[in-house]
């Protein structure tokens, strides 16, 4: 008699491996629950592994997933050329790497690379500050880290808005890593030295909270902050008045079409998509904040 567990039908379920830089940032989590959700409901068993935006640590849970035999892998990736290397490498020994929310300095490695339209989104954000400031004033901008690609995507976006009005003065400008931490106290002392801002646009969500934190700290509540990422927090800030706006990325839309395209790949061998792919940005403000759900807007 042949038991359960040695019969031809009874296969042990595929693993799409979900590597993510930190599930304490709600960004980082929204898309690993998103994508773990996704890839479950069609029948895969998950691996969450996270390597807290250390490149090295992200090499070692690519050979993890390349030890488990994972079917594939989902990955929020370390840095555009610190990851390269990860990801041959598991193309290497047969594993299809998809990439959501930050690309690589590379092709044909991956299989896909799903992003937010980061540039479309901060001239989103730029334009509402501009609105906002009345098109004149003193503003700062908080930059995220700068080894990564989206960092310097929306700086750009920001500046070649901003930059064409000529009352509009950025008196500062600096890396707080995407860190709550670090741009509460970078802003403490920015504040000092340029007590007149009206204006601050952030990089992402987390540093224009803890910017905010520190304006409000000072007496400085005033002070138009727009933010990037569309988290929960900032929905609420912007709700309570204080945070004015944020750019809303789809990430769960991300993840989800990562793990569908995924299985598709495991299924076929082959991908039905271009490997580079866009998703707009959304911009998140008092008219429509009453919409919004987590990192999403109902329609």
């Amino acid at each position: 008699m042949v038991s359960p567990c040695q019969r031809p039908n009874a296969q042990q379920k595929k693993l799409i491996a979900i590597i993510v830089p930190s599930p304490e940032n709600p960004f980082f989590k929204a898309e690993s629950d998103a994508a773990a959700a996704k890839a479950q409901s069609l029948g895969y068993e998950t691996l969450v592994l996270v390597y807290n935006d250390d490149p090295v640590k992200q090499d070692q849970l690519f050979d993890t997933a390349i030890a488990r035999k994972a079917a594939a892998i989902i990955a929020d990736n370390a840095g555009a050329d610190a990851t390269i290397a990860a990801v041959k490498k598991a193309k290497d020994a047969g594993i299809p790497s998809f990439l959501i929310d930050r690309e690589i300095n590379a092709t044909g490695v991956a299989v896909a690379q799903l992003v937010s339209n980061n540039y479309q989104g901060a001239t989103l954000g730029a334009q509402e500050l501009i609105k906002l400031l009345g098109e004149k004033g003193d503003y700062v901008e908080l930059i995220g880290k700068e080894t990564d690609t989206n960092a310097g995507v929306r700086s750009r976006g920001y500046n070649d808005l901003l930059g064409q009005y000529p009352d509009l003065k950025k008196v500062a400008a600096q890396s707080a890593n995407w860190s709550q931490t670090q741009a509460f106290q970078k802003v403490q002392t920015i504040i000092q030295q340029f007590p007149n801002i009206k204006g601050l646009i952030s990089g992402n969500d987390t540093m224009a909270l803890g910017a905010y934190a520190a304006l409000k700290a000072t007496g400085k509540g005033s002070v138009i902050v727009v933010g990037f990422d569309g988290s929960p927090d900032v929905a609420q800030s912007i709700k309570a008045g204080e945070i004015k706006a944020t750019v809303l990325q789809p990430v769960i839309k991300l993840s989800e079409e990562a793990v569908v395209q995924a299985d598709n790949y495991i299924k076929t061998g082959k991908a039905d998509k271009p490997e580079k792919q866009s998703i707009d940005c959304v911009l998140i403000n008092k008219d429509n904040v009453g919409k919004y759900t987590t990192f999403g807007l109902k329609e």
